[in-house]
């Protein structure tokens, strides 16, 4: 390969590792921005001259074991429910839940199920709520589902709330009144397709008491919508198109399939008894969380310089090239962390930890075959070639091999052990590509100069 092209790809890599960089801590630059135009508007020259912008800064998303927080176990009552509605009515439990935390403000929920058949769990995280008791409140129990009517005044008040919108004086008034008809007389929700248009839908199902109900109201309101409310929240408002016998009804709308797949288990949520117990709850205070995040990233960065001492004094020049690829290599995993909003736990730091171990292990293979090449005297170029081409398979095999346990860590686990399998994953798929990309090209860059022929310094 021509060497413009290698310092070429080598520019390239530095500098996404700089941007990277910068995205994964904006306050130094922000700090420097700041001070630069601060100079700059004290120079009548340039004063007029835009400000430097500044990077926007995104926090990492901290777990509540880093942060502080509650986490619950809830244990779901699925008696009542028949055995191959278990899966639907525990996520539709779940998307409950959550929209019920989002609605109170709380920032990044974390709500889960695990188990299988009749034992479900129901497991949330909470971080940064430190009140036990306003946090179980807030959960609260079974999801509430009820049909409302339009009040007698039903356009007066339409008119009322338009005006308050507009002037932004007085107060809205909810335009719907209660009714009898709730989430127990609803059989089942499902999505379907619209016969013409072939658009989802959503199916409901009465129960013969809630058809009745049912038929009484849309007679009653031709014209006008039904609104579906949950946990005392506007779910749905169907405009009534004709008088509904029989207990079946569709709702139609401009509808995304995943929108009214989310519509169709809160439903069912709500009509499903599904109930939840209080089985165990944790607090972590904030004090205790800043100290375990601390204690994470003090022993991460003492393992981090043990592992370039190691590498620098036992390989040399290929050990400094090293440490710069695996500096690289951890600036591109923060970006991703932080990018994709990945939560870090205590779990998730140690899987990052160790998948830096992966990544100095891949660098090990490759130049300890490369050594091995040099002293069968072949030449600088080909050894580096030779290296990297029989190590790869060790490379591949023992990292595919470590990916799979994750898999199935992640997929059998509970949350901690999944953030752990989730960090380790995405940690091994960089280091593949650290370890055969950017390190290959460093080393590629001293091919015919006067340091390849410094023996020590590779041998």
């Amino acid at each position: 390969m021509k060497r413009a092209k290698i310092f070429g790809i080598i520019f390239i890599i530095v500098l996404a590792a700089v941007v990277a960089g910068l995205f994964d801590f904006p306050e130094y630059a922000n700090s420097a921005i700041d001070t630069v135009n601060a100079r700059k508007n004290q120079i009548s020259v340039i004063k007029k001259a835009p400000n430097i912008p500044q990077i926007p800064v995104i926090p990492f998303k901290l777990g509540l074991d880093l942060q502080g927080g509650i986490h619950l176990v809830y244990e779901a009552d699925l008696s009542q429910i028949e055995a191959f509605e278990h899966d639907s009515a525990m996520e539709g439990l779940r998307d409950v839940i959550e929209r019920r935390i989002n609605f109170f403000g709380v920032s990044e929920p974390v709500v889960q199920t695990e188990g299988k058949k009749d034992t479900r769990r129901l497991i949330v995280d909470l971080a940064g709520v430190f009140d036990t008791n306003e946090a179980i409140q807030l959960i609260g129990q079974t999801p509430f589902l009820e049909f409302r009517e339009p009040k007698e005044n039903y356009q007066e008040i339409l008119e009322h709330n338009s005006s308050v919108f507009e002037t932004g004086e007085g107060e809205f008034e909810d335009p719907f009144q209660q009714t009898e008809l709730t989430g127990r007389f609803l059989k089942r929700a499902d999505v379907g397709l619209n016969n013409i248009t072939q658009e989802p839908v959503i199916n409901l199902l009465f129960d013969d008491k809630g058809a009745e109900i049912f038929e009484k109201m849309t007679e009653k309101h031709l014209g006008l919508p039904i609104a579906i409310y949950l946990d005392g929240q506007p779910l749905q408002t169907p405009v009534v198109q004709s008088v509904i016998s029989g207990g079946s009804a569709q709702i139609t709308g401009s509808f995304e399939i995943k929108e009214a797949q989310r519509i169709v288990r809160e439903l069912n949520a709500g009509a499903l008894p599904v109930g939840i117990t209080l089985v165990s709850q944790q607090s972590v205070g904030a004090t205790l969380g800043e100290i375990s995040l601390q204690q994470s990233l003090r022993a991460a960065l003492f393992g981090f310089v043990i592992v370039i001492i190691f590498m620098i004094l036992f390989y040399r020049i290929p050990g400094l090239l090293a440490s710069f690829a695996l500096f690289i290599y951890v600036v591109f995993l923060l970006f991703i962390f932080k990018f994709i909003g990945v939560t870090l736990t205590l779990a998730g730091i140690a899987g990052f930890i160790l998948s830096i171990g992966m990544a100095v292990d891949a660098n090990i293979l490759i130049f300890s075959r490369m050594r091995e090449e040099l002293k069968g005297n072949r030449s600088f170029s080909a050894s580096i070639e030779e290296g990297f081409s029989r190590a790869w398979p060790s490379i591949r095999d023992g990292n595919i091999t470590t990916l799979l346990v994750a898999f199935i860590l992640f997929w059998f686990g509970s949350s901690f052990v999944q953030g752990f399998a989730l960090a380790l994953s995405i940690g091994i798929l960089l280091s593949m590509l650290s370890a055969i990309f950017v390190t290959r090209n460093f080393l590629r860059a001293f091919v015919n100069t006067k340091l390849e022929n410094i023996q020590w310094l590779w041998r």
